[in-house]
């Protein structure tokens, strides 16, 4: 058998060397284009995007083509790294059209925390197929592909050229992919790389893959001016001067127990306009308004983020107070602890802290946070089904636990640790209403009618789906508070929605935009008061004994993921620490201080902070709660000690 021989170079080494950097180029540059094509869904746009910023294009270009150019002098095929980056850049743009395609939003930067549980996203989010675009994509770069092998003889670099070649092109793209690289081909190419920017708007002008590039090399945050251990010192005394204003809050005669229950894309949808129902679909809900604290919970995300809600409540964090691209819930494992949690402020008053989640523990790195933040004990679906507790009926409803089992469960909890002595704060996380919306999840089954005159027969069998969830939740919201009713121990329930459902209809446009909510799918066009209004749901905070409200029963009162911790101190009049005694006064003046948007104490959005209508009393508070935080996560800790003893 003969020994297959290696193909020939043709032509002399400048020109091979020539055409293989012209190669690299297109090939880049097409994978560019693929890219965009895919995430758009229209090579028209993707023009349109090129003539309005032509340099983007093209940086990307480069940007691909250097690692087409590097793999190629490695491999010793030009066409082989072409296949490799083009479909790398394929997976890339596939990833951010699912992801798109579950929540409406974007890939970013921290999403590739989670590339570990890649798998179970996709299982949470239903069936997922490419589009047609991703076909067509694939057919384009093959055919580029297929040129490059024609051409092969004419690219092929060996011995000390390639050697040479490979050395050089490793160093430039790396050089490429450094902070100081990016700062100059930034400038080169007219690329922002200092500002910060909602997801949303960075795609748009950007592109894909330049909008995940600057990220990876936008400044982390920036220390306050002047920032030394004398400068934080003065920081802790003005904190202390402000805290030092509020009266001291009377110890509370009895200590509640406390069950939060996060549900699952749970709101009011009898506010959507165009929609009928036959009977209120949330009557439980509606009638405990009336005996507790309500209003509209900003929740900072729109169709996803359960997670980040979760340490947004409990920790008192959001992602952004940490440099672009930082999930906050994969930091280092140290940073959970620099600050005692919102559980933290009960577990040291005699109180048992639980979390309950209706799913695995494959996502949201919860297993690693939740002991950190005070959690005993981490219940998932296995661990809650081997409670035992009475039941009759099934588990499951729609792919996922029931709402009503879970609540008897939060209740067998409850009432295991008070039979110990102590009070229980327990953190539940539902399931039942989780995506994906088929028409079929719930055996087409929905309780109450609802007709529309602007939606088709096909877009209300979606619209169905997300009625009969919500529908269930608010009637396990109901079995839960009778159940507490019929108890003598004193509890409050924190209800509240971790954000809507990105309820996408039959032609791929959201519910909201057939209902004349917003414009489109994309963010870049909506109005503050769009985007404040469809990144909230709603919340109630009840209690089986009026008297624990502090008088507050029937009020209305605008929260938020970041207030609803302070508000609950605040009404339990929980010995709390400094830091989150700033945390609530902070609540008073933001609800919400995102990339996307801001919303003031008083509800009233903004597109940020800098055009919000805030006193400069206000915005010293702001200051001085980035600086603890700065101190406490980049810093060198000067004062985090102090912020985690009780206010003097």
């Amino acid at each position: 058998m003969k020994r297959q021989k290696r193909p020939r170079a043709l032509g002399p080494v400048w020109l091979r060397w020539c055409m293989f950097l012209g190669g690299s180029l297109c090939m880049g540059l097409a994978v560019a284009v693929a890219v965009q094509w895919v995430v758009t869904g229209s090579l028209s746009i993707v023009w349109e995007w090129f003539v309005k910023w032509p340099t983007y294009l093209l940086l990307t270009g480069v940007l691909y083509g250097a690692v087409v150019f590097t793999l190629g002098a490695l491999l010793g095929r030009l066409w082989l790294s072409a296949i490799l980056v083009g479909v790398a850049g394929l997976v890339l743009s596939l990833v951010d059209y699912f992801k798109t395609a579950i929540n409406g939003t974007p890939l970013v930067l921290a999403d590739f925390g989670l590339a570990a549980q890649v798998g179970e996203v996709a299982g949470v989010a239903g069936e997922l197929r490419p589009p047609v675009d991703f076909w067509m994509a694939l057919i384009a770069l093959g055919m580029c592909v297929g040129i490059l092998i024609l051409v092969r003889r004419l690219t092929l670099l060996t011995g000390r050229c390639r050697f040479v070649t490979f050395s050089i092109a490793l160093a430039l793209t790396m050089g490429l992919f450094s902070t100081q690289g990016a700062q100059t081909a930034g400038a080169v190419f007219q690329v922002d790389v200092n500002t910060r920017l909602a997801a949303a708007n960075s795609h748009d002008t950007y592109g894909l893959t330049l909008s995940l590039w600057r990220d990876c090399f936008l400044q982390a945050k920036k220390s306050p001016e002047g920032y030394s251990e004398a400068y934080m010192e003065q920081v802790l005394a003005r904190i202390d001067d402000i805290l030092a204003e509020d009266s001291a809050a009377p110890a509370p005669a009895v200590q509640p127990n406390i069950i939060v229950a996060q549900s699952e894309s749970f709101y009011d949808l009898t506010r959507l306009p165009g929609l009928q129902y036959e009977r209120d679909p949330l009557e439980n809900f509606h009638a405990l308004e009336s005996e507790g604290i309500s209003g509209t919970f900003h929740s900072h995300y729109l169709g996803y983020g359960t997670g980040y809600l979760e340490m947004s409540m409990l920790y008192g964090i959001t992602e952004l107070d940490f440099g672009a691209g930082t999930n906050i819930c994969f930091l280092e494992d140290d940073a959970y602890e620099k600050f005692d949690a919102l559980p933290e402020q009960y577990t040291e008053s005699g109180y048992r802290a639980e979390m309950l989640h209706g799913y695995n523990d494959s996502l949201y790195n919860r297993t690693v946070t939740y002991p950190r933040l005070g959690f005993s004990d981490l219940l998932f679906s296995a661990d809650i089904q081997a409670l035992g507790f009475p039941w009759e009926g099934g588990v499951y409803g729609g792919y996922y636990m029931r709402d009503s089992y879970f609540f008897r469960a939060m209740l067998d909890r409850m009432e295991d640790i008070n039979s110990s002595g102590e009070r229980a704060f327990l953190y539940g996380i539902t399931m039942e209403n989780h995506q994906p919306f088929d028409p079929e999840k719930f055996n087409y089954e929905c309780q109450i009618g609802v007709t529309s005159e602007s939606l088709s027969e096909e877009d209300m069998a979606i619209v169905r789906v997300m009625l009969e969830g919500i529908t269930r939740a608010d009637q396990a919201l109901g079995d839960l508070t009778d159940a507490l009713r019929e108890s003598e121990e004193p509890t409050i329930v924190v209800f509240f929605g971790d954000h809507r459902p990105n309820l996408f209809m039959t032609d791929g446009d959201t519910v909201y935009t057939k209902l004349g909510l917003c414009p489109d799918n994309d963010t870049v066009g909506w109005t503050p008061e769009e985007i404040s209004d469809l990144y909230s749901t709603d919340y109630l905070i009840w209690a089986n004994d009026a008297a624990l409200l502090q008088g507050q029963a029937g009020t209305r009162r605008d929260s938020s993921i970041t207030a609803i911790g302070p508000q609950l101190l605040e009404l339990t009049g929980q010995p709390v620490t400094r830091y989150w005694a700033l945390l609530e006064k902070v609540s008073q003046v933001c609800l919400t201080n995102t990339e996307l948007y801001f919303v003031d104490g008083a509800g009233t959005p903004s597109a940020g902070v800098e055009e919000a209508d805030l006193s400069d009393e206000d915005r010293e508070l702001l200051q001085l709660r980035e600086d603890v935080l700065y101190d406490a996560m980049y810093g060198q800790q000067y004062i985090t000690a102090e912020m985690n003893k009780p206010v003097q």
